[in-house]
């Protein structure tokens, strides 16, 4: 087995103490990490990553944070690792993964072609993305940097049967486009499976038209990959308890909580719980009795075991 030294930006340094926690054999990387007040910033390398297999830790969740991962990833490369994986729990853009208007720039594109220009290491450099919000983002990828796309479905099984106890449920998704994810883990689980249709009214606002599955006095767990505002959440939920669903809970793999979403979604009142995982650090910013959070610091650590 490969010498393993485990590194990570600042805003991930949560998520690299519980790995280092649950790999104890791999080495803790150090980092001399500095702002100045012009705006740029300064980093140093100080552990020896010479011929080393390196863990790179980081979310491309606003450009700073994606340009600190890309700049520790090439500099490791420079000090000689024989290989760089980087893990990107969250993978910012990845709602911007198609042009829909002329002249629009696929982000989700521009950040995956940025990390493919990485140079190469003798083992190889691969980029490990948790849950992506569209699978078809790892084709964005070129040269020798080689994507995995490593899913969080056990600790979505895992939370429903936390929340339904004995309780009879159904799996459901705020829109018809998560309807295949959803169903996958509704047969994983023996429970039906709902979703929504829904009617594009304008750039703002959608309308639900209908509701695939019986909720009648059942407990609705709505699963989404990412919450980020919550607006579309809270009205798939509204439906849900307007076709006479008994309760609302939701799980989600990315935790954004933009533009104070959690706050929405509890005064919403029709949501009992939110269960989500630590991939984003926003979440973890929210000290509140009706969110759980879960870590996927074990599938990211079995990943290499």
């Amino acid at each position: 087995m490969p010498h393993r030294i485990l590194f990570a930006t600042q805003r991930y340094q949560y998520l690299k103490n519980r790995l280092l926690a649950l790999a104890p054999d791999w080495e803790e990387g150090v980092l001399d990490i500095r702002d100045f007040p012009d705006g740029e910033h300064y980093h140093r390398i100080k552990s020896s990553v010479t011929n080393k297999d390196v863990i790179l830790l980081g979310g491309t969740i606003d450009d700073k944070e994606t340009l600190e991962l890309f700049d520790i990833a090439h500099g490791c490369i420079q000090e000689g690792a024989c290989a760089v994986n980087i893990v990107i729990p969250f993978f910012g853009y990845s709602t911007m993964e198609r042009a829909v208007k002329s002249g629009e720039i696929v982000k989700a594109k521009t950040r995956a072609i940025l990390f493919s220009t990485l140079p190469p290491t003798t083992a190889g450099n691969k980029i490990l993305m948790v849950d992506l919000h569209v699978d078809g983002i790892t084709y964005y990828f070129e040269n020798s940097i080689r994507p995995v796309h490593i899913y969080g479905k056990d600790l979505v099984k895992e939370a429903a049967l936390e929340i339904a106890g004995n309780r009879e449920f159904v799996l459901a998704s705020t829109d018809a486009g998560r309807a295949k994810w959803v169903e996958s883990l509704a047969n994983d689980l023996h429970v039906s499976a709902a979703f929504v249709f829904k009617k594009r009214l304008s750039g703002e606002e959608t309308h639900i038209t209908a509701i695939s599955a019986d909720v009648q006095d059942k407990l609705v767990i709505i699963y989404d990959d990412m919450i980020r505002t919550g607006g579309s959440l809270i009205n798939a939920a509204a439906a849900y308890l307007q076709a006479g669903a008994s309760e609302i809970a939701v799980i989600t793999t990315h935790g954004i909580f933009a533009g104070n979403g959690f706050h929405k979604i509890k005064e919403s009142g029709i949501i009992s719980r939110v269960v989500c995982t630590d991939t984003h650090p926003n979440a973890l910013t929210i000290n509140d009795e009706m969110l759980t959070i879960k870590s996927v610091d074990k599938i990211i650590a079995d990943y290499f075991n």
